[in-house]
Formats: structure tokens, sequence, C-alpha cells
């Protein structure tokens, strides 16, 4: 990957989010279309992947979270789930080293010990690498679903009252997100999905309750720099409530 570099599709952006969060959908689609294996989709996906990676950097962005592998997708035929995680040990083995020089820390969440051992492996040495980077924290969701990361949490809250260490009545929204996959992260400011779907598909369920949404049509292998930096401009553009009307949030705008 190669240094982020300041492009003719550079916008200047005020109110950005601190996390944003990916579904990337659409990879077997634009393979379907070009009468290509599902794998070269896969692969096609990574040029997607890089150029994200590279905007989300270029904007300071804090967090990156990129849903590559759901807990559901072992579902698909043998031929493609082999595909992809030979794809996912190629990435990691090329990609790494470079996401150490630019200051990105690597953390990669989901049930990893369904992973096979050299896969581990090597998502383990990526994140010993980068582990005090102090850049953007790039997550890759692989073997991830949110009511997988809801129920560990609820395992661990259990868990703590039974050995005593706290009681039941102090189990509050705090303590488990503090239990769930990045929860030493801001929560979802904007989640966007490609391919035109309109759904989570059991993703970050939790760290996406006040998330704002956008679903754009483009195929996950053509979202690159401007369509990322197009929805950035859009969420920009919004205003967040929190539960709050319109009213109450202009009368804490300080005065000028």
């Amino acid at each position: 990957m190669a240094a982020p570099r300041v492009a003719k599709w550079d916008t200047q952006i005020t109110n950005l989010p601190q996390h944003v969060a990916i579904i990337m959908d659409g990879n077997n689609r634009w393979a379907k279309a070009r009468a290509l294996p599902s794998t070269a989709g896969h692969k096609a996906g990574v040029d997607a992947v890089k150029a994200v990676i590279e905007m989300a950097v270029h904007y300071k962005l804090q967090a990156l979270t990129l849903f590559a592998f759901s807990s559901e997708n072992w579902r698909r035929p043998p031929s493609e789930v082999k595909a992809l995680m030979s794809l996912f040990v190629y990435v990691l083995k090329r990609e790494v080293g470079k996401l150490h020089e630019i200051n990105i820390r690597l953390r990669v969440i989901g049930d990893i010990q369904a992973l096979q051992p050299d896969l581990q492996r090597l998502i383990s040495r990526g994140e010993d690498l980068t582990r005090h980077n102090t850049g953007l924290q790039l997550n890759i969701a692989a073997n991830y679903g949110g009511q997988w990361d809801i129920t560990c949490a609820a395992r661990q809250a259990a868990a703590a009252v039974r050995d005593g260490l706290m009681r039941v009545e102090d189990i509050d929204e705090s303590r488990l997100t503090n239990w769930l996959c990045l929860g030493d992260l801001p929560p979802v400011d904007l989640c966007i999905r490609t391919s035109g779907e309109q759904r989570v598909s059991n993703f970050m369920l939790w760290q996406l309750a006040y998330a704002e949404f956008i679903f754009v049509q483009t195929l996950w292998p053509e979202f690159k720099e401007q369509q990322f930096v197009d929805t950035l401009v859009e969420y920009s553009s919004r205003q967040r409530r929190f539960g709050q009307t319109t009213e109450q949030l202009l009368e804490q705008e300080p005065s000028t």
C-alpha cells in the first residue's frame, strides 16, 4: 500500500465521523457481470480496500472497520470459502508491513479460533507488529457476527457475577460495551453498505445503535476514493440528534 496522497478528489470536509464501518458487498455480482469466477471479484475488492484505507488515513479518521467475512459466510460454496481464506492469507503476508510503515494499527475481530491455524498465526503476527501504532485503527471483521459479539459479552458479564466481581444490578450499557469487540473505540458514526442492499447482515449490532447509514448502488470493487469521499460529504450534511429534537440541538449551539 502506497503512502496516502493528496489527489484531485481531495475535498475539505468538516464534521467528519470518528469511526466508519463498511459492509463490503457486491464482489460476486461484479465478477458475474464480467463472466468471471467469484474469486476474481474478491481479488478486485482488495483494490477498493486499499483506496478506502488511503482516504481514511488522509482524512485522519480514528477507526475504519471492514466487514470481510461474516459467521454466516461459511454457508457459501466450499470452493469460494477456501479462495477467500487463501486471499486473506495472501493479503496479510503482503500488506501488513506496509500498514505498519504508515502507522496503522491492525485488529481482526470475530471468532478467530475457528480459522485455519496459519491464518491465525498471521493475524497474531500482524496485530503484534502494529499494536503500538497511533494512526488509523483498522479493524477487519472476519468470522464475525453481531449476535455472537453480544453473546460473548453477556457470557463475560455472567462470569463476573458468578465469580463475585460484580452484582447483576451493576451490569449496564457501559460495562457491557467494554466486553464487546472494539469496546475501547468510539461507537460507529457512519455505516456504509455497497451494492444497493439495505440491511446490516448481523454486523456490529450494538455498535451501530446510533450510526448514520448510507447505502450506495456501487458494487464494492468499484467503490474507490471518490465514492468514499462522497459518503463522507453526505455524512457531514446530516444532523445527528441522538433522541433530541432539532430545536434542542440549536439551543445547545454556542452563540456568535
